[in-house]
């Protein structure tokens, strides 16, 4: 004879317990709409692209290495607004208005890449490999030392790339001012075409605002060296214990 045995009703799930249960299966799809949704958006993110000044065209492609020189010239400290110290390359959109581009950067600090390209141009134009770079722990003596503080360097709504630009020439023997100018350039910006892909018009805009950029700074370069090769060398200060002989005075004029 088989026995039955009773099992009693089936158990219910208290609706606390139930309500429990259904917010945990909630929680668990908002977290994973929550990340698909932040993968597809990081799928969906452009690369970021690196940009750098380049040289006058003359010294980017000149034949030989220069080896010594007339002149030593010291560049720098090179001063740079706030607004312009920082890894995006910036635009001005309008008289108050800047552009900044989280996708378009440049590939070192804005201010040594200027003194790189400075000295590189200068190094050229004056025929002299004697051009150091400030900071430097050179201790050779210099000629000339050619300080700057760079008040624009962005492209324009108009157009065109601008440099403004206060400079000085110090006599570095004798610590004092012999030049001191302040020089504004606008460089067009050529070559950017509306295209379809957004990406690759942004990219060729930079690109062409970049080498707006070295050519104003090119320009400013010429004036430097121009600046520097008129001046007369400074003579090197009289060894300790030397005779100077003194300079005769002139004489009077005729009655």
């Amino acid at each position: 004879m088989v026995q039955k045995r009773f099992m009693g009703r089936p158990r219910r799930c208290s609706p606390a317990r139930l309500g429990a249960a259904r917010r945990g299966w909630f929680h668990l799809l908002c977290a994973h709409a929550l990340a698909l949704l932040l993968l597809s958006a990081c799928a969906s993110t452009p690369p970021s692209t690196f940009y750098t000044l380049t040289p006058i065209p003359e010294a980017a492609g000149r034949a030989g290495d220069i080896a010594g020189g007339d002149i030593s010239v010291g560049l720098g400290p090179v001063s740079f607004p706030q607004f312009l110290d920082r890894p995006q390359i910036v635009l001005r959109d309008a008289a108050n208005q800047l552009e900044v581009n989280e996708f378009h950067r440049w590939g070192g600090a804005v201010q040594d890449d200027f003194l790189r390209v400075w000295g590189e141009n200068l190094g050229y134009l004056l025929g002299t490999s004697r051009v150091v770079l400030f900071p430097s722990e050179s201790r050779a003596p210099l000629d000339f030392r050619v300080p700057a503080e760079v008040l624009a360097f962005e492209g324009s709504a108009a157009g065109a790339a601008v440099l403004k630009v206060r400079w000085s020439v110090m006599d570095d023997r004798e610590r004092r001012n012999i030049i001191a100018r302040e020089d504004a350039y606008s460089c067009p910006i050529r070559g950017v075409a509306a295209g379809n892909d957004v990406q690759a018009t942004a990219a060729a805009r930079y690109a062409a605002v970049v080498a707006a950029m070295s050519q104003c700074l090119g320009d400013f370069s010429r004036d430097v060296a121009s600046a520097l090769a008129a001046l007369p060398k400074p003579q090197p200060p009289a060894p300790a214990g030397a005779t100077i002989s003194p300079v005769p005075p002139a004489a009077p004029p005729p009655r």
